[in-house]
C-alpha cells in the first residue's frame, strides 16, 4: 500500500473507530456490531505494523476504550485495568501460543468464556465490600459503588477474607432479564436496548440505584487485581480461591497444549447458547503468574492473554409469512415469520422487518430463502435474500390497520406507517402502560398485567376509567386481593395531584417527549392555555421545532382529545399548573451548561437557582451557551467550552454573581 493512502485510510479509520468507541462504551448506543467494530480495528493494526510512523499512544489500536465519564466519581485503578488482543482463527491462537513459548517454554493455559458484559472492579477490606468501579480507560474509572450493591450474586461480605481484596469482573445482564426488557420497552414505544451488553453497561451507570436494582444484573468475577494475606501462585487457584470466598467465577478448563486450547474454545462455542448470558467469545491465559510477570504488557494488551472472538454465526432460512404488529404509537411493524432454524444456540422462528423500506431494499418476498443472523448474538435480524422463489411484486403494507380496520398512513420523511385510530384497541394497552409510567402519571402498582387485566375485564377501556376504578373491582382481580387494591386506588388518587407536564408527556403526543412536555408546560402554563395555542405560538417556544409544534396542535384540536381533557378534568384530575419561570433577573436570556461535581450543590440545585434568576440550562455546549458551570472531574463539555471561548465559571462564581445581583 502506498504511504499517502495508508496515511489517509488510518486517519479515517481512527475517527471511524473513536466515533464508535464512544457511541459503544460512553452512550451504550453502538451503531455497529462488534465483529464490524473489530474488522476496522484489524485493518488499522495492519496498517500500523505496515507503517510503524503512522501509530502513536492516541491511536485506538493503543487504548482501552472508554472514559471516566462524567456521571460519577473518577476512581484511579492502581492495577491497570487492560483490554485483551483478539484472534479470529485458529492461526491467530497458535501465532499467540509461540510467542509466549518464546519466553515460557512449559506455559500452561486457562481457557474461559468471555462475558460480554461491562469490565468492573470490586474492592473489599476486611470482607466488607468498600468501593467498586467501573474500567474506564483502563486508568481511571467511575465510581459505580451504590449500583453494585444492587446486584445479589456480588457478596458484599465474605468469611476468612485476606485484609485487602480487590477483584475483576463483568457485569451483565441475563439473557431471560434483556428479553424481559426489550418486550416492556417495545410496549411503551421506547427505543429498545440493542443488546444484553449495552443493557447492562446502561443499567449500571444510572445515577438513580433503584433503576438498576430493577434491572435484575448479575456478575462473574474472573481475576485478582490485588490480594494482601493471601500467597496465590497460579490463575487456577486464584478462580478456585474466589469461588470458596462466594465469588460466582466462569467455568474455565486448564490446557497444556495449545491444540488442547482450541479443542476447548470449540466447546465453549458449542455450549453458548446453553449459558444464562451472553459471550463473544473465549479468553485465553497463561496459568503461572511467574511467567505473566515475564512476558508483560504492550501499552494497550498483556501479552500472556489473548480473546478469540466467535464470528456471527449466518443461517439460510424460508420467509414463511409476514405478520404485522400496530405498537403505542400507532406504528406499523413488520415482523418476519420463519422456518425454525438454529441460531446461536436457540431456536428462531421470527424476526423484524423493520418498516416498509426495509422490505423494499432488500426486494424481500414471502417464499423467499432469507439469511439471518442474531444482532449481538441476541435479536434475530434478516441481512439479505439469498434464493428469490416468487415472480411477484416484493411485499406491499396492508391499507388499513389489521387490528381496528382504520386508513393507514405515511407521513412525509418517515419510515414508519400509521393507524390514524387514536382508539385502536392495538394501541391502547400500550398507551395505558406509558400514561401510567414512572416519568408520566407515576401510578405505582398498576403495571402492564394488572392494565392487561383490567382491560380484559371490562373495567377499564381509556385513561380515564382509570380514576374511576373502585377497590371491590380491583381486589376482584387475579392475584390483587384487598390490600393490593387499596393501595393502588391510593397510588390513583395521588396522581390527580400530577404537575400538568406529566400529563401532556402521559397523553403520549408524537414527537412530545418528557423535556418537551416540561417546556411546553413552562410556556402556557394551563391545559386551556395550550388547547388554544395556535402553531405559531407554539413554535415560538425556545426548543421546539416547526413539526413539534404541528404535532400538539394537531392533538389537541381532535375532538376526541378535547373530550379527554374534560373527562379527566371531571374525574378529579387538577393538571396542576408548573410554576412559571422567572421573566425577570441578572440570568435573563442566558444560557447555562452544567458540567462535573459541585463543591456544594447538586447540577439540579444548580439549575433551579439559574432558573429562579431568570436564566436557563442546557444539555450540551454550543457558540449560543453563554456559560458553562464547572465543577470538580468536569469533562468534554469543558473542553468543548475552551475550544469555543465560552466563559467557564465555578460555583464561587455563580454565587458571587447572584449575591452583586
Amino acid at each position: 500500500m502506498d504511504f499517502n493512502v495508508a496515511k489517509s485510510r488510518a486517519e479515517e479509520l481512527t475517527a471511524l473507530l473513536n466515533y464508535h468507541n464512544d457511541r459503544y462504551y460512553n452512550q451504550d448506543d453502538p451503531e455497529i456490531s462488534d465483529y464490524e467494530y473489530d474488522m476496522l480495528l484489524r485493518e488499522l493494526e495492519n496498517i500500523e505494523a505496515e507503517f510503524p510512523e503512522l501509530s502513536s499512544a492516541q491511536s485506538p489500536t493503543q487504548r482501552v476504550g472508554g472514559s471516566k465519564g462524567e456521571k460519577f466519581s473518577p476512581v484511579e485503578h492502581k492495577v491497570v485495568m487492560e483490554s485483551l488482543h483478539d484472534s479470529f482463527s485458529s492461526d491467530e491462537v497458535r501465532d499467540f501460543d509461540r510467542k509466549v513459548k518464546a519466553v515460557a517454554s512449559n506455559a500452561q493455559y486457562v481457557v474461559e468464556p468471555k462475558i460480554d458484559g461491562l469490565s468492573v472492579s470490586c474492592e473489599y477490606r476486611n470482607g466488607v465490600f468498600v468501593r467498586g468501579s467501573t474500567r474506564g480507560d483502563g486508568t481511571v474509572g467511575e465510581d459505580v459503588t451504590e449500583n453494585l450493591m444492587t446486584i445479589k450474586s456480588l457478596p458484599k461480605r465474605i468469611d476468612n477474607a485476606p485484609q485487602f481484596l480487590e477483584v475483576r469482573g463483568e457485569v451483565y445482564m441475563s439473557l431471560n432479564s434483556f428479553l424481559d426488557i426489550v418486550a416492556e420497552q417495545e410496549n411503551n414505544g421506547e427505543k429498545p436496548f440493542k443488546n444484553p451488553r449495552n443493557a447492562a453497561a446502561g443499567s449500571l451507570r444510572q445515577k438513580d440505584s433503584k433503576i438498576t436494582a430493577k434491572r435484575k444484573l448479575d456478575i462473574f468475577v474472573f481475576n485478582i487485581q490485588q490480594i494482601e494475606g493471601v500467597e496465590i501462585s497460579t490463575h487456577s487457584q486464584s478462580l478456585d480461591y474466589l469461588k470458596s470466598l462466594g465469588f460466582p467465577v466462569t467455568s474455565h478448563r486448564i490446557c497444556n497444549t495449545i491444540d488442547e486450547v482450541i479443542t476447548a474454545i470449540d466447546e465453549i462455542d458449542k455450549t453458548r447458547g446453553e449459558l444464562p448470558c451472553d459471550i463473544d467469545g473465549a479468553v485465553i491465559k497463561v496459568n503461572d503468574f511467574a511467567q505473566r510477570e515475564l512476558l508483560g504488557s504492550t501499552a494497550k494488551f498483556p501479552k500472556w492473554a489473548e480473546a478469540y472472538k466467535y464470528p456471527p454465526e449466518e443461517k439460510e432460512t424460508e420467509l414463511l409469512d409476514i405478520e404485522i404488529n400496530v405498537g403505542r404509537t400507532g406504528a406499523l411493524t413488520p415482523v418476519g415469520i420463519f422456518s425454525p432454524v438454529l441460531l446461536a444456540g436457540t431456536t428462531v422462528s421470527r424476526a423484524t422487518l423493520h418498516n416498509e423500506d426495509f422490505i423494499r431494499e432488500k426486494n424481500i418476498h414471502i417464499g423467499d430463502v432469507v439469511v439471518i443472523r442474531k444482532a449481538g448474538e441476541i435479536i434475530p435480524e434478516v441481512l439479505s435474500v439469498a434464493q428469490c422463489r416468487s415472480l411477484q411484486d416484493p411485499y406491499t403494507f396492508p391499507e388499513n390497520c389489521p387490528s381496528c380496520g382504520s386508513k393507514v398512513v405515511r407521513e412525509r420523511d418517515e419510515a414508519a406507517v400509521r393507524c390514524t385510530n387514536s382508539d385502536c384497541p392495538a394501541q391502547l394497552l400500550r398507551h395505558l402502560i406509558h400514561f401510567v409510567s414512572r416519568d408520566a402519571m407515576d401510578i405505582d402498582g398498576l403495571g402492564p398485567a394488572v392494565l392487561e387485566q383490567l382491560l380484559n375485564s371490562g373495567l377499564i377501556k381509556s385513561f380515564v376509567d382509570i380514576y374511576n376504578l373502585r377497590a371491590i373491582d380491583v381486589a376482584a382481580l387475579e392475584r390483587m386481593g384487598e390490600k393490593s387494591a387499596v393501595n393502588l386506588i391510593t397510588a390513583i388518587e395521588k396522581s390527580k395531584s400530577a404537575e400538568i407536564n406529566r400529563l401532556v408527556y402521559a397523553l403520549g403526543i408524537r414527537h412530545i417527549g418528557q423535556k418537551a412536555a416540561k417546556l411546553l408546560c413552562e410556556h402556557f402554563l394551563s391545559i386551556d392555555a395550550i388547547i388554544n395555542a395556535s402553531v405559531e405560538e407554539i413554535s415560538a417556544i425556545d426548543g421546539f421545532g416547526e413539526i413539534m409544534a404541528q404535532s400538539v396542535y394537531d392533538y389537541f384540536s381532535l375532538e376526541q382529545t378535547r373530550i379527554l381533557i374534560d373527562s379527566l378534568k371531571a374525574s378529579g384530575v387538577k393538571m396542576t399548573p408548573l410554576e412559571k419561570k422567572s421573566s425577570e433577573g441578572i440570568f435573563l436570556g442566558k444560557t447555562f451548561v452544567l458540567t462535573g461535581t459541585l463543591p456544594t450543590m447538586t447540577r439540579s440545585q444548580a439549575s433551579k437557582l439559574i432558573e429562579a434568576n431568570g436564566g436557563k440550562t442546557s444539555s450540551s455546549v454550543s457558540k449560543k451557551t453563554d456559560f458553562v458551570l464547572a465543577g470538580e472531574d468536569a469533562g468534554s463539555k469543558l473542553t468543548k467550552a475552551n475550544a469555543l471561548g465560552v466563559t467557564v465559571i465555578s460555583e464561587e462564581e455563580l454565587l458571587s454573581m447572584i449575591g452583586n445581583n
